[in-house]
């Protein structure tokens, strides 16, 4: 990922110089470049700038917590203390937040390994749709962001647990049978293979060993990081782009109209937050640069909906599970937050 990156932008200098070159050489008038320092794009780079750095100590912190509990917390562990009882697991997933931070851009492959070890489906689905929000990274990021609001940060934390409640409960009474795309023997095929690793790594000399894992969790401590910040950058840096554009190309006027159009709002924001894939640690920051142009249940839908469905997390659940079975859970999502966003406007705001 790094590597494309800085080889895109090598060839976009590259591609720059040459023009730049070929417009000296034929004695081209060079472009006009003064509304580079135009009012508008001084407001552009500010609010762009000031999104980024607000929410960047935010990912640092998601990003270590995650990777260190990557590494050294086994999913065996989560997986042995699931109630047996649908109510208290069910209970247990939205909680479990809390002691599991990471965020949804590395949750999908946690949740797919937990489930190949025996986790079940609903309890999974919860912990997908609760990860991501009610963690304490993510709340003291919407506290910050919304500081003259926090009851905006509590309605997030209290919405989130409602609707991955009833989710999980409508999958449990409803949803029955293999919902993965992976095959039970390519499931054995690579347990076999881990065991087999696993013996392997055991004939080795004691002390050479214990300094290798010592190492070996160090630097996947560190890739695990790195790629994790990478991956959740892009994202923070595109949903950043493109709400500072949106912010200052678009009317005024016409962000007020779709923001107190009442159940307009609501799914304008819903397709809005689909469309950014911005991180949940992120996207507070985002959510309050709106918060004098859209209605606060609005805002409400945009915290809760993002972090549960948006387009990177569709294709990634996608990857893990049968289409029939994400389309049925994107069904519930859409229907489920924007009820309860409702019912949060009409009862708190």
């Amino acid at each position: 990922m790094r590597t494309t990156i800085y080889n895109t932008s090598l060839y976009f200098i590259f591609i720059c110089a040459l023009i730049y070159i070929f417009l000296l050489l034929t004695n081209q008038h060079l472009p006009d470049m003064s509304w580079i320092s135009s009012a508008n794009m001084q407001n552009f780079k500010t609010m762009f700038l000031s999104i980024i750095l607000e929410a960047l100590p935010f990912i640092l912190l998601g990003v270590l917590i995650s990777s260190l509990l990557q590494i050294f917390v086994s999913e065996q562990t989560i997986t042995r203390i699931i109630p047996k009882n649908p109510f208290l697991a069910i209970l247990f997933a939205c909680l479990i937040g809390i002691i599991f931070p990471v965020c949804e851009c590395g949750m999908i492959p946690i949740v797919r390994r937990l489930i190949k070890k025996g986790m079940p489906v609903y309890v999974a689905v919860v912990f997908i749709l609760t990860g991501p929000i009610l963690n304490p990274i993510v709340y003291a990021a919407t506290f910050m962001a919304f500081r003259s609001r926090p009851e905006i940060a509590y309605s997030r934390m209290a919405l989130a647990f409602v609707v991955a409640s009833v989710i999980g409960l409508i999958i449990y009474r409803f949803v029955k049978g293999n919902v993965l795309r992976v095959t039970a023997e390519v499931l054995h095929s690579h347990a076999h293979s881990g065991e087999q690793a696993h013996v392997h790594d055991h004939t080795h000399d004691h002390s050479h060993e214990h300094g290798q894992s010592h190492s070996n969790k160090l630097f996947s401590l560190l890739g695990h990081a790195s790629d994790e910040f990478f991956e959740m950058g892009k994202y923070l840096m595109f949903g950043s782009l493109i709400t500072a554009i949106i912010q200052t190309f678009v009317a005024r006027e016409s962000l007020v109209s779709i923001g107190h159009d009442g159940l307009g709002s609501h799914i304008f924001m819903m397709g809005f937050a689909y469309i950014l894939s911005l991180c949940s640690t992120s996207d507070a920051f985002v959510a309050s640069s709106f918060v004098n142009t859209f209605t606060t249940g609005s805002l409400l839908t945009f915290l809760v909906f993002g972090p549960m469905l948006d387009f990177k997390g569709t294709l990634m659940l996608l990857s893990v599970f049968k289409a029939k079975f994400v389309l049925l859970l994107s069904g519930l999502i859409v229907i489920t937050v924007l009820i309860g966003s409702l019912i949060f406007e009409r009862l708190i705001f």
